[in-house]
């Protein structure tokens, strides 16, 4: 449990951070850049996060993130699952046509003129004026909301906008299956007390995950509570090659 409280106290940390980091992920600022032939910090900041799936899967949403962590933090007044099905679909409905239109907007301008990690910030600090202040209140304040109203991490579910990178980098390490960190589970340890799939972060029916021996899902954000709180050590994390479908793999874990 040492470990799930570190990762509530980074979370605590990277939410006294949003004000100061939050144009790097802003979905807006990618689309200004490009209308002006200028590579943003944020495309810069999407690019690592597609390049660190391809080893670390969606680690980043349930660690570091900080629009996660600020719905983290809401999950301790309204811990409710959000049971996402047809509902995860909407962030890529979000995605795909932002992505179309930035690039289309980078065309529009004659390619990249520049790239520019600090564009519209000062000296890389992104609240540096009135305008910017009520823009992440905007931000912060809909997630924050939505999470409260809705249930745990619901804007992870469904309006993210960063998730489908880490996704589309997940499903390619998992087609190709070099080693990445992964959750591996033993049924023959399991009980069935479901512990795991009522701590999930992402409201996953983790026990049935467990009993299939298929720890792979694309909204699982490799936060660890599953691990962490199961009685018997049935789920561990491990760095590795894909595990086959109900085959354990050998390599190490903790």
């Amino acid at each position: 449990m040492n470990r799930q409280k570190a990762r509530l106290a980074l979370a605590v940390l990277m939410v006294f951070l949003f004000p100061i980091i939050y144009y790097y992920f802003s979905p807006y600022l990618i689309i200004m850049g490009a209308a002006e032939g200028i590579i943003a910090g944020d495309v810069i900041a999407f690019a690592g996060l597609f390049v660190t799936s391809l080893f670390f899967g969606r680690a980043w949403c349930g660690w570091i993130c900080p629009a996660g962590a600020t719905q983290e933090l809401c999950s301790k007044v309204n811990g409710r699952e959000f049971n996402g099905k047809k509902r995860n679909l909407v962030k890529y409905f979000i995605w795909a046509p932002w992505i179309a239109i930035a690039i289309m907007m980078l065309i529009a301008a004659g390619g990249v003129e520049v790239i520019d990690p600090l564009y519209q910030t000062w000296n890389g600090i992104s609240v540096q004026d009135l305008p910017s202040v009520v823009m992440f209140a905007v931000i912060a304040g809909a997630i924050a909301a939505f999470a409260l109203a809705a249930g745990k991490r619901a804007a992870c579910h469904t309006i993210c906008w960063m998730a489908p990178f880490m996704i589309i980098g997940r499903k390619i390490r998992n087609s190709i299956g070099w080693p990445a960190l992964q959750l591996e589970a033993d049924n023959n340890k399991c009980i069935n007390c479901k512990t795991c799939t009522r701590s999930c972060s992402m409201s996953l029916d983790v026990n049935a995950m467990v009993q299939n021996r298929s720890m792979e899902n694309p909204e699982c954000i490799l936060c660890g509570k599953c691990v962490d709180n199961c009685p018997k050590g049935a789920i561990r994390y491990s760095f590795g090659k894909k595990a086959p479908l109900n085959q354990k793999v050998s390599s190490s874990s903790s």
